[in-house]
């Protein structure tokens, strides 16, 4: 399946959390879509709990199941806890380390932010949004007025949203720090990694 680029209120409705931003929609109609969400009763399996847990993460983070299945086999590869090393895999991405830095509203214009040419890392432009930060990288908003404008922009509307303790932020150079790896508590709690791990492991 390619990247979605459908209804998000759809999708934050079928998992009854908002992946994406939240819209009215979501409030007014809070069950599942289709013609019997009222009522439709699911029948619930191990498959099925291990999918929709797969589901979720990959729609948070916006990849292509070819992506993110590539993403677990790497993280499998690695020697560890399969579960907290995918979640950290995904969690240390140069689009998601933006997201968390405020210096885009969202991971899909993180994305964005990123494949334009408005980040580089370690005093070199990147625009592969997949690529992996390690401690000691140095992530700052290029030194173009264009750049920094829609980095103010974003910042002003996430005021609320402070970085995890894992990445130091200077707000006025428009620079981040990974200072270390992040640790399974300080990544999202509403996700069951050890499903996922089970699912692929079918």
């Amino acid at each position: 399946m390619s990247r979605y680029t459908g209804p998000t209120t759809r999708i934050n409705r079928r998992f009854g959390q908002a992946l994406f931003p939240e819209k009215k929609a979501m409030k007014n109609k809070p069950y599942i879509p289709g013609q019997h969400g009222r009522t439709l009763r699911r029948r619930v399996t191990d498959y099925s709990m291990g999918l929709n847990e797969k589901q979720k993460l990959r729609f948070m983070y916006g990849l292509s199941e070819k992506q993110f299945r590539l993403t677990f086999q790497r993280a499998k590869a690695i020697r560890g806890v399969t579960g907290e090393i995918f979640m950290r895999l995904l969690e240390t991405r140069l689009d998601n380390i933006i997201y968390l830095l405020g210096f885009a509203r969202t991971r899909k214009a993180a994305r964005q932010f990123v494949t334009h040419g408005h980040v580089q890392v370690n005093g070199k432009k990147v625009d592969i949004p997949s690529y992996t930060c390690v401690p000691g990288d140095v992530v700052e908003v290029r030194e173009r007025s264009s750049s920094r404008q829609l980095a103010q922009r974003s910042l002003d509307e996430s005021q609320l949203r402070t970085p995890p303790a894992w990445i130091e932020r200077v707000d006025d150079a428009f620079r981040g720090t990974i200072s270390r790896l992040p640790i399974r508590d300080e990544m999202d709690k509403t996700i069951n990694d050890q499903l996922i791990v089970e699912f692929y492991s079918r």
